[in-house]
């Protein structure tokens, strides 16, 4: 629990390069006040990993990042021991192998406690870990520290790290560890919002390229039976390809629009199934016409 003599925690408003809606922004500082990690779901491709680069942009501190994949241990967030370095030392008969100190491995969290100011500890895409990964780490995130068995000695956290956990809910986090953190779910961005959002990558795209674009992006997202919708990330991509090709506005909402592919369309469509199904609902439009 915060401590409430300390002084107030800093506050995150938003920064020029990311655009943070006001209940994103109450969530990062509720997660702060509390001092309690703040879990981050929403789809792929929303901005979740890059919240993180941003909340320590704005508040000046260090970022690190734990990116996880299916075979990551929650130990290794901690340390790991080299006994086979130690072992291949002894037979060469090396100085170094008498300290075992010189084989331990420091993890993201051994270095996020041991900082000497506070960081922002990004731990990405945690579901992709097995089950048991975030009852692993429990412990050492709720009380910010952990023992070293092979030294002896317990690795306390210097400062209280934000911790901030990312998730495409691809699993299901234990009931005990979502106890342990402040939840906010990211929304798909509106068209107001989007607009901002592109307005900070491309400031001077022409407007009516940018509503033509922004009404084709949200059909292809609203055509059902997608098996993965464009996301944000894909729409910049798109956008970029559409001013590197210069395709007038005209080009992608023409009377004809409906009855064909958005040109460029690998930008937004990411499987054939999909592309299929347009080829599908493009040729039912050419015959119902």
């Amino acid at each position: 629990m915060p401590d409430a003599s300390a002084p107030p925690p800093p506050r995150f408003s938003g920064s020029d390069s990311y655009v943070a809606t006001d209940d994103l922004k109450l969530a990062v500082n509720a997660a702060l006040t509390l001092q309690r990690p703040l879990l981050i779901k929403g789809e792929p491709g929303t901005g979740k990993t890059m919240l993180a680069e941003e909340v320590a942009r704005a508040l000046q501190r260090p970022l690190l990042q734990w990116h996880i994949k299916s075979t990551t241990k929650a130990q290794q967030g901690l340390y790991e021991y080299d006994a086979v370095s130690r072992l291949r030392d002894s037979q060469l008969g090396e100085e170094r192998v008498k300290d075992i100190h010189n084989y331990i491995v420091k993890g993201v969290l051994w270095q996020a406690f041991t900082a000497d100011e506070p960081v922002v500890l990004l731990i990405d895409e945690i579901d992709k870990a097995d089950i048991e990964f975030p009852n692993d780490l429990l412990r050492e995130i709720d009380r910010m520290e952990f023992y070293v068995y092979e030294t002896r000695e317990m690795v306390r956290a210097r400062h209280r790290p934000l911790v901030v956990i990312t998730s495409n809910n691809e699993k299901e986090l234990p009931d005990a560890f979502l106890r342990r953190c402040f939840f906010h779910y990211i929304k798909f961005p509106d068209k107001d919002t989007m607009q901002r959002i592109v307005d900070v990558h491309f400031p001077h795209i022409k407007r009516d390229l940018l509503a033509q674009a922004l009404q084709t992006f949200y059909e292809v997202r609203d055509v059902a039976g997608l098996k993965k919708k464009p996301s944000t990330s894909e729409l910049i991509d798109w956008l970029k390809l559409l001013l590197a090709e210069d395709i007038p506005a005209e080009t992608l909402h023409g009377k004809d629009q409906r009855a064909a592919l958005p040109p460029l369309h690998g930008a937004l469509l990411k499987n054939e199934q999909d592309v299929h199904l347009f080829e599908r609902l493009v040729f039912m439009s050419r015959n119902n016409r």
